[in-house]
C-alpha cells in the first residue's frame, strides 16, 4: 500500500517541520495515529512506539510499532522508518514528509506499508481519514 498526501499551507516550511518532525505531535492532527510513545534517543537516532488504529464501523484493526527517524534536514525533509528490536520479520513501514516552498509550504507525504494488516476497506478509512488530517495541521499550524 502507498499512499501520497498533497497539502498546501500558507505557513513557510519552518513554521511546519515541527508538526512533521516529530511523532509525538502527530495524534493531535493524524486521526489515524491513536497514541505515541519516545522510545529512545541515541547517538541523534530517535524513535518512538506508535499505535496506529483504523475504525471500521463497531470494528477497530490496532497496529503497534517502532519507528524511527532515519532522515532530518530541518526544515525540508524528514523520514521515519520501522524498526523492530525482536528479530522478527515484519511488514515494512515507511513514512516520508517533505516541506518545499518560501513563504508557503507544500507538504508531500508519503506512507508505504508493505504487510498485511490492511483490508480494501480500511485502506478506504485510512486514505478518508488522511484527508480530514490535513484540516487539522492547517489549524494547528494557524493556517
Amino acid at each position: 500500500m502507498d499512499i501520497t498526501i498533497d497539502h498546501r499551507l500558507s505557513r513557510a516550511p519552518r513554521d511546519v517541520f515541527s508538526f512533521v518532525d516529530d511523532l509525538s505531535r502527530y495524534p493531535a492532527w493524524m486521526g489515524l495515529v491513536h497514541a505515541v510513545n519516545e522510545d529512545s534517543e541515541t547517538d541523534d537516532v530517535r524513535s518512538w512506539i506508535v499505535e496506529l488504529r483504523a475504525k471500521v464501523g463497531p470494528f477497530a484493526r490496532s497496529k503497534r510499532l517502532r519507528m524511527v527517524r532515519t532522515v532530518r534536514d530541518e526544515p525540508t525533509h524528514v523520514r521515519f522508518e520501522r524498526v523492530e528490536l525482536d528479530g522478527g520479520a515484519h511488514g515494512t513501514w515507511v513514512l516520508d514528509v517533505r516541506l518545499d516552498g518560501d513563504d508557503a509550504t507544500h507538504l508531500t507525504m508519503s506512507l508505504h506499508y508493505g504487510g498485511r494488516l490492511w483490508s480494501a476497506v480500511v485502506d478506504r478509512v485510512l486514505r478518508d481519514e488522511v484527508e480530514r488530517s490535513k484540516a487539522r495541521l492547517s489549524e494547528l499550524v494557524g493556517d
